[in-house]
């Protein structure tokens, strides 16, 4: 009865390689390794005094200041107004008006209204000689007296058109000077509101980067210091080596040449080789 063939398997050979350092460099290298495993596993740490200047009290006082400050509400508009008419006794009925009303209507009541009352004065004046000159002229006396009076008005009437005329023209000019002087105080004081607005947002600014980058800091340190020590075993002096089990060399190295010759054999036996034995 013929029986069932075995399988026979090969135990894989045992080899390992591993990579050691050099026996020079080994005591320091060891060392090397040791304090800077340390010196990673050391907390972080953190900075505990100011990160950034801030204002200085100078510079809080400006800004203090500058916070009770009203933005000028009258910059960009225009000098503009309607004119008073001038009345039949040469008196302007009504006021300017609009912004050029706010800058001429001082001028015109301090410079103008005096100028106005000495002219009724001195027409005044005029009509009292003329009524002691025509004093006992008889009949013709009243039409005398009439065609005085009405001259006096007339020369009154001419000196205060020419006076309100006058005194128009040079409060328009007084105003808008003012004007335009105010004007450019209030684009100076926006000016400066903007830029001293700027420096203290700048300085806000500072605090806050400072404050972003020490999170970063302190988010990154565990992984700057896992490089730390990955860089510490570049270029280090390793060398690699291979070790052998005792089991592969003598009788263990010899067995297994043998069963590869025994192999080769029977290869060739079925290739139809025959080996002559001595």
């Amino acid at each position: 009865m013929a029986t069932a063939p075995t399988a026979t398997t090969t135990a894989p050979r045992p080899s390992s390689e591993q990579s050691t350092l050099s026996e020079w460099a080994g005591p320091y290298v060891t060392g090397m390794l040791g304090k800077a495993q340390a010196f990673a596993d050391q907390p972080y740490q953190t900075y505990q005094g100011p990160m950034t200047a801030g204002e200085s009290g100078l510079q809080s006082k400006v800004f203090q200041g500058l916070g009770n400050l009203t933005f000028p509400n009258m910059l960009g508009k225009s000098f503009a107004g309607t004119a008073p008419t001038i009345g039949e006794n040469g008196q302007p009925t009504g006021a300017t008006s609009g912004i050029a009303g706010q800058y001429m209507n001082p001028y015109l009541q301090n410079v103008l209204d005096p100028q106005m009352a000495e002219l009724r004065r001195q027409a005044q004046i005029t009509q009292m000689k003329n009524a002691g000159n025509v004093t006992g002229a008889g009949a013709f006396g009243g039409s005398r007296q009439a065609i005085m009076d009405a001259e006096t008005q007339r020369n009154m009437m001419q000196e205060m058109n020419k006076t309100v005329g006058q005194g128009y023209a040079n409060a328009y000019d007084r105003g808008m000077n003012q004007f335009n002087m105010e004007q450019g105080q209030a684009k100076t004081l926006a000016d400066l509101l903007s830029s001293e607005g700027a420096s203290q947002r700048n300085i806000e600014q500072q605090g806050i980067t400072a404050d972003l980058n020490e999170f970063l800091a302190q988010r990154d340190y565990p992984q700057k210091m896992l490089q730390f020590q990955q860089s510490m075993l570049q270029n280090l002096p390793i060398s690699t080596v291979s070790n052998i089990p005792a089991s592969q060399s003598g009788v263990g190295g010899l067995s297994s040449t043998i069963g590869g010759l025994g192999s080769l054999m029977e290869s060739l036996k079925g290739l139809g080789v025959t080996l002559n034995k001595p």
